[in-house]
């Protein structure tokens, strides 16, 4: 069951009582009646689905799995699914929230939607994990196709497992549905630019901020935690426009080297050896250390809830830029306030892969693909309008961007929700 924040003990983090209470409080600050807060916070459909599925052993093993629409009055639902074993029906709201935000503060036509399955897909073999995701896309199908709600890719799941998804849905239909899915192979109806759209989007709001803060983008130093499809691409993209990477993390741990890595021989070196540690001068530190290294941005690029009041005390950047959803706690968000370190929100910062995904859905309905530099530049286009905007709204609230890109978004569903009216 999704809880509110009055039902959570104030020592637990919980990632849907967070967004809640972010919602409600950007609909106050716009002055929203408490009804339509509450519309706008309340998720449309919560479905939690039980998962058989046969292993290599014969033998036959369940999982839970569920798909939440937060909100659907300004278009389809729109968001990832994941497997990974801390997965949960709050984390997922949460996310769905995040989406309905996300979507409405880049100006896209869509909901927010998310979905997830709690398992480590590191103990399936292929033709297990295959199974299972066939299994979760039969049972969620129902609700899910182009008009109405589009998965993609997010934590463990990659084009691989939406070419299954896009397949057991066009099996169940009885013809093709190219778009009930994104992030898919450009084989099968996926675009051109989609992989590494979400580090671009970082890339722009981080240099975003800085000329906006007066700071010259060269020679500043960053620390990203988080080496997978948005931390990885993120360390060429930044290097290439003259900042330094001088720490990263993955799941194995960290490592940090004053000077900046190299981004082509870093990825050849994790390419090779499956890890960071052991990299050639480097210096290996402990993870919970990454961002006390000596820096001058810090990017989380994993995991939610990981810059808590401790990390948030101790953080060496002067700026936070957000690639990761939810990695910033309430109480993590206080102190950076309190330290007056400015945070380019989830919401903003790593929307570019939303609104790749949106490129993709339409080139699917339209049956014509773009080229690579039209995909780009739209992109690029939409990212710095997206960041424009809330700037310019931060500087007439005088907020934080957080709160200027929550009540961005809520502003805008808000808009829609009144327009379409309450039905009957």
């Amino acid at each position: 069951m999704v809880t509110r924040r009055e039902d959570v003990p104030p020592t637990v983090f919980n990632p849907w009582a967070h967004v809640a209470t972010l919602i409600e409080e950007a609909g106050h600050l716009l002055g929203l009646d408490e009804g339509m807060i509450k519309r706008i916070i309340t998720p449309e459909r919560i479905v939690e689905v039980a998962i058989p599925v046969r292993l290599d052993d014969d033998s036959v093993t369940m999982f839970t799995g569920w798909r939440i629409q937060h909100d659907t009055s300004r278009g389809p639902g729109k968001g990832g699914i994941r497997f990974h074993q801390s997965v949960n029906v709050d984390e997922i709201a949460a996310l769905s929230a995040d989406m309905s935000i996300k979507c409405a503060v880049v100006n896209i036509p869509y909901g927010g939607a998310k979905g997830g399955v709690k398992v480590d897909p590191t103990t399936l073999s292929r033709a297990e994990l295959e199974r299972l995701t066939r299994r979760y896309a039969f049972a969620i199908a129902p609700m899910i196709g182009p008009d109405t709600d589009i998965p993609a890719p997010d934590i463990n799941t990659d084009a691989q497992v939406m070419s299954w998804i896009m397949d057991t849905v066009s099996m169940l239909k009885g013809h093709a549905m190219m778009g009930v899915v994104t992030g898919k192979p450009l084989a099968i109806g996926g675009t051109m630019g989609h992989a590494g759209a979400t580090s671009l989007g970082v890339t722009i709001c981080t240099v975003g901020i800085l000329k906006r803060m007066g700071r010259p983008v060269e020679g500043q130093r960053v620390a990203i935690q988080g080496y997978g499809k948005v931390g990885a691409p993120l360390v060429q993209m930044l290097t290439d426009r003259g900042m330094k990477v001088v720490a990263v993390a993955d799941v194995n741990g960290a490592i940090h080297n004053p000077d900046g890595f190299d981004p082509k021989a870093l990825a050849a070196f994790v390419k090779e050896h499956g890890t960071l540690l052991g990299f050639p001068g480097a210096v290996e530190i402990p993870s919970d250390q990454l961002f006390s290294v000596p820096c001058d941005i810090a990017i989380p690029a994993a995991l939610g809830g990981v810059i808590n009041a401790e990390v948030a005390a101790t953080m060496a950047a002067s700026i936070v830029v957000e690639a990761a959803n939810g990695p910033t706690t309430a109480e993590g968000a206080a102190v950076l306030r309190q330290r007056n370190i400015p945070v380019v929100p989830d919401v903003l910062a790593n929307a570019g892969g939303v609104v790749a995904s949106y490129f993709e859905w339409a080139q699917d309905l339209q049956g014509y693909m773009w080229e690579r530099d039209v995909f780009t530049r739209r992109l690029e286009t939409t990212m710095h309008e997206a960041f424009d905007h809330v700037w310019q709204r931060h500087l007439d609230l005088g907020v934080t961007l957080r709160e200027t890109a929550i009540a961005v978004g809520v502003e805008r569903i808000a808009e829609a929700t009144e327009l379409r009216g309450l039905f009957p």
